[in-house]
């Protein structure tokens, strides 16, 4: 490689090293990051101070919640058992139906 070669590509380097100096970060995007999602939260919470509110809740007494709040953990524990689905005429006969498109195929699904 000739000299002159070798002081082009060193005077590349040194003006992309110049001019990433130059560069500027982004201050009008980053000093709004992440306005909109808080913003958005505030305008769906009803009432901030909901925590410091210790009056007891009025409409449901102790008993139903208590059954509604059980009922609700023991779903997790044995979920409700879907029954089986019978389709009929449903869709527009795709590959898998047969029916060329008719729409006039029985489905079954959700079996176990």
């Amino acid at each position: 490689m000739h000299i002159s070669t070798y002081k082009l590509i060193l005077a590349s380097l040194y003006s992309v090293a110049f001019l990433a100096g130059c560069a500027t970060t982004t201050p009008h995007l980053d000093e709004h990051f992440g306005d909109s999602v808080n913003a958005a939260k505030a305008q769906q919470t009803l009432n901030p101070d909901a925590s410091l509110d210790t009056e007891p809740v009025n409409g449901v007494d102790g008993q139903a919640a208590n059954a509604a709040v059980d009922r609700y953990h023991r779903s997790f524990v044995q979920p409700p058992i879907t029954p089986n689905i019978f389709n009929i005429g449903v869709g527009s006969g795709g590959s898998n139906s047969g029916t060329s498109g008719t729409g006039t195929g029985t489905t079954s699904s959700g079996s176990r």
